[in-house]
């Protein structure tokens, strides 16, 4: 997949997918997929148009922060087939008007046989473009529009303030029933103080993205892959708090049955349940036996 972050005209006669699809869950993967299909069975190419930055850090001061890093979604669009990204600056196009968005921007660059969005997609200045608004320029500028509609799971509308929320709650199961992947962090593991070999249990220690949702301070059953290998850890997000607080959060994971120097590598953490907060034991010895105990309740 060809990632471009500038509009151009390289590539046109598309078929499209319009949204930021920040977690690419499966309302998303129901948009992406829309427009790959459409290109398949068509002879054309397939893109997503979407944004280096989330739409909302321009006009809410409160943002939440992204599902995940920005840059991941790129991953997600090549499984999914995609040929070609635009990320584009929102900042260069927030304030045009909705017609002209789709003249000057979406017709002008790419020429699209095809445009797919989800059902409550939004664009140009005042959000003054939708759906109805795609779909009633589709003859003018001579393309096929395909709305999407909300994907339901329990009778609940997957989205992405939805999924936010699951992380905050740290609802393992739901967030990744939701997002239609297990959730996951990546980081380069970095040094320590080697508390948990001295406990018996050696730990990669990782950041998590500040520009993220945060999950609760607890303890997570996970799964680690490095190198391309995939093992089952435990992994505890936190300020170890029977260790004098952090001042700043780590993810620390403990990877089972591996025990090689993997300092600077980059490790990812796919989040499979969630097992209980974190606490401040009275002392080492207690902390030791109880992650022998969130071992167990993992593997069971």
């Amino acid at each position: 997949m060809e990632i471009f972050t500038e509009l151009n005209d390289k590539h046109k006669n598309l078929s499209i997918a319009l949204g930021f699809f920040d977690g690419v869950h499966l309302g998303h993967k129901a948009v992406i997929e829309k427009a790959v299909d459409y290109a398949l069975k068509n002879n054309l190419k397939s893109a997503v148009i979407t944004f280096s930055s989330h739409p909302a850090q321009k006009f809410n001061k409160n943002f939440e922060g992204y599902i995940i890093p920005p840059k991941k979604r790129y991953e997600y669009f090549e499984q999914f087939g995609v040929d070609y990204c635009w990320a584009l600056d929102f900042d260069n196009i927030a304030d045009i008007e909705a017609e002209k968005y789709i003249k000057d921007v979406l017709f002008k660059n790419f020429s699209p046989k095809a445009v797919t969005s989800g059902f409550n997609h939004h664009f140009g200045q005042h959000k003054s473009g939708n759906t109805t608004v795609l779909k009633n320029f589709s003859s003018i500028y001579n393309y096929e529009y395909f709305e999407i509609p909300p994907v339901l799971i329990d009778d609940i509308t997957v989205s992405s303030s939805v999924i936010r929320e699951f992380i905050r709650q740290g609802d393992i199961d739901k967030l990744n029933k939701f997002l239609g992947h297990d959730f996951e962090i990546s980081g380069k593991v970095q040094h320590g103080k080697k508390v948990g070999s001295k406990l018996g249990f050696k730990t990669a220690n990782i950041e998590y993205p500040r520009i993220c949702v945060w999950l609760p301070y607890g303890v997570y059953g996970v799964n680690v892959t490095i190198s391309g290998q995939t093992y089952k850890g435990i992994a505890n997000f936190g300020v170890k708090p029977t260790f004098s607080e952090n001042l700043s959060p780590i993810l620390e994971v403990h990877i089972l049955d591996f025990n090689e120097d993997i300092y600077g590598k980059n490790l990812t953490v796919e989040f499979k349940k969630f097992i209980r907060s974190e606490k401040k034991f009275n002392s080492p010895e207690e902390l030791s036996e109880q992650i022998k105990a969130d071992i167990d309740s993992f593997l069971k």
